[in-house]
């Protein structure tokens, strides 16, 4: 007998959303929403099916609520609030309205008047260019497909609940999406971590698989729709891999980095509330980026020092109700509470870009990069704008917050987003209402022409926060989100270095502090760099937190500063990065996977 050659390995790039290393079978998991039959009906028949709706509601109400019961008993209430959406969305009257109305008008069965209304918002979302809104419909279908679950089980059918992996042992999930509700109901005894073809670092989805501790990777666009069953798969959560029918070379390879993790995870918990210093003992405030409450358990017990961006956008993108001044106010509280005494800079509204607000952007921009955004919009709504700032102050009578206008160009538009404050001050001061008289303001630099006015704007704030996602896109002009210049995109580029130098020094010439909240600030391989410029504070992701507190334990100024001068005569990225990993692979190597 001819022995079988062994299969081809194959690499498939996406983004890893929750950092480990899992090995095992494949197991196939097909789309969510399952198309039911096209049945027409008689029309006596409307006032039963009606009925069928509201029993299958009752039902879905019930089954969200005791996984939001068993989420909040297992991992805290801040993750068992991701279901606080899919109750709404379960009773959106204008979803349910329209279903009605197909039956009555149309005379179809309300399993297909619900599949069709439900998978039309689906699809809707899923066009829109703002990648928060995208994941919005996710929400959708997890709730769409529970609910649907219950009609079938209403009219007596056998049915499987959510995602129940029939393979024996341990695997690796492959599915086209998973819902929350899915990635929740995972057996994380047999399920080694999962890879999707949809999906984004900030999907409720890949909050819950960090939550959870299951190595995930989204967005993979390529994923053989052929693979079998069975065959081995390999998720590398760091770096955002998927590798198919790994070879014995890659699986001795991993073998090696999973031990050496294993090894680092240890060493790094006694650092979780230990300060954050360099090897001479300077101190460097490290605090993190979150998008939603549910991320705080995570970062609060990784020690981080505060959260260092609150993107807000998720009051504006999910669901209107959320945006009036009490439920802000609210949110605000509880992060800054949760947080003291390092307390929360929170970002007043980043809408534009690639997040737009359909109300607002009914007609597309030309360049929605250097269009309607930021403090521009925020400026040109100020009624709106003045109920973000009152939430923003009255939640400061709590708990430290600090308050950070995004998008600055001009010095005009600082001095016209301060007399918005002052507006909503004066609100608060009339009514008798309290706050933080002295709450710090900071100006997000991500704009080169800010950079190039930083002494102006110092003279103006408490403090600056480098935007380097943006800071890189308009400094290189470089579209982040555009696959055909993605190599373009160089956070090491020389020209970059200098405009965070500049507003460093900006920053220290007039007496304020300065620190970095773009993904830069996680990048490892570049700390020496920050250290050198003199960045008072690093924003980073919760995986980064320790590794990053660690390495900067062992990196010393003067040696980074002395890098930083000699960065001045570097013409290429590559320059840049290789000078600063020399670095960092003398002070940290274990930390460098």
């Amino acid at each position: 007998m001819i022995p079988t050659p062994p299969k081809a390995e194959v690499r498939l790039q996406g983004i890893g959303v929750s950092p480990g290393i899992g090995i095992g079978p494949a197991e196939r998991v097909g789309k969510a929403l399952e198309e039911p039959e096209h049945l027409t009906i008689e029309r006596g028949e409307v006032e039963s099916e009606r009925e069928r709706l509201n029993e299958a509601i009752v039902a879905t109400r019930d089954q969200i609520l005791q996984l939001q019961e068993e989420i909040s008993a297992e991992e805290g209430e801040n993750h068992s609030a991701i279901f606080d959406a899919h109750l709404l969305i379960l009773e959106d009257s204008s979803i349910l309205n329209e279903v009605l109305r197909i039956v009555e008008t149309q005379r179809k069965s309300i399993d297909w008047a619900y599949y069709s209304v439900s998978k039309r918002y689906i699809d809707s979302l899923r066009k829109i260019a703002d990648p928060y809104l995208r994941e919005r419909a996710v929400d959708i279908e997890d709730v769409a497909k529970r609910l649907l679950r219950n009609l079938r089980r209403g009219a007596g059918e056998e049915i499987d609940d959510g995602v129940r992996p029939s393979q024996p042992g341990t695997s690796i999930l492959l599915a086209h999406d998973l819902t929350p509700s899915d990635t929740v109901g995972l057996d994380r005894t047999r399920i080694r971590g999962f890879a999707t073809e949809l999906g984004s670092s900030t999907s409720h989805t890949a909050i819950m698989a960090r939550s959870l501790n299951i190595p995930a990777v989204v967005a993979l666009h390529d994923m053989p729709e052929d693979f079998p069953a069975g065959d081995t798969v390999l998720v590398d959560g760091y770096h955002g891999l998927v590798i198919l029918n790994p070879s014995p070379a890659t699986l001795a390879e991993y073998d090696a980095v999973i031990e050496r993790e294993r090894t680092v995870l240890t060493d790094l918990e006694p650092l979780r509330h230990e300060d954050t210093r360099t090897a001479d003992g300077r101190k460097i405030t490290l605090s993190a980026n979150i998008e939603f409450i549910e991320e705080l358990d995570g970062i609060i017990s990784l020690g981080a020092e505060g959260v260092g961006l609150y993107r807000t956008e998720f009051f504006y993108l999910s669901r209107p109700e959320l945006r009036d001044e009490e439920n802000q106010m609210a949110n605000y509280r509880k992060v800054a509470e949760a947080t003291h005494p390092h307390g929360v800079i929170v970002r007043t509204l980043d809408i534009g870009g690639d997040k737009l607000l359909p109300e607002l952007f009914e007609d597309p921009e030309p360049n929605p990069f250097l269009g309607w955004r930021g403090i521009r919009l925020s400026l040109d709504q100020p009624a709106e704008f003045r109920v973000q700032l009152r939430a923003i102050l009255r939640a400061s009578a709590f708990a430290k917050i600090r308050l950070m206008f995004p998008f600055i160009s001009t010095l005009g538009e600082l001095r016209g987003a301060k007399a918005c404050l002052e507006s909503a001050k004066d609100e608060l001061r009339s009514a008798g209402i309290a706050f933080d008289e002295k709450i710090e303001i900071g100006a997000m630099i991500e704009i080169p022409s800010a950079v190039l006015i930083a002494d102006h704007l110092a003279k103006e704030v408490d403090f600056f926060s480098i935007g380097s996602n943006d800071l890189i896109q308009y400094t290189t002009a470089v579209d982040r989100v555009n696959d055909r210049v993605a190599h373009l995109y160089q956070p090491a580029h020389p020209a970059v270095i200098a405009m965070i130098r500049e507003t460093v020094e900006a920053a220290h010439r007039n007496g304020i502090w300065c620190g970095i909240c773009g993904e830069v600030a996680s990048d490892l391989s570049l700390a020496p760099v920050w250290v050198g410029l003199g960045v008072d504070e690093l924003s980073v992701g919760a995986a980064q937190l320790l590794r990053m507190r660690r390495a900067l334990s062992r990196l010393d100024s003067a040696t980074c500063r002395t890098l930083a001068e000699g960065l001045r005569a570097c013409g290429t990225s590559d320059e840049v990065k290789e000078a600063s990993l020399a670095i960092a692979r003398a002070a940290y190597p274990e930390l460098l996977l």
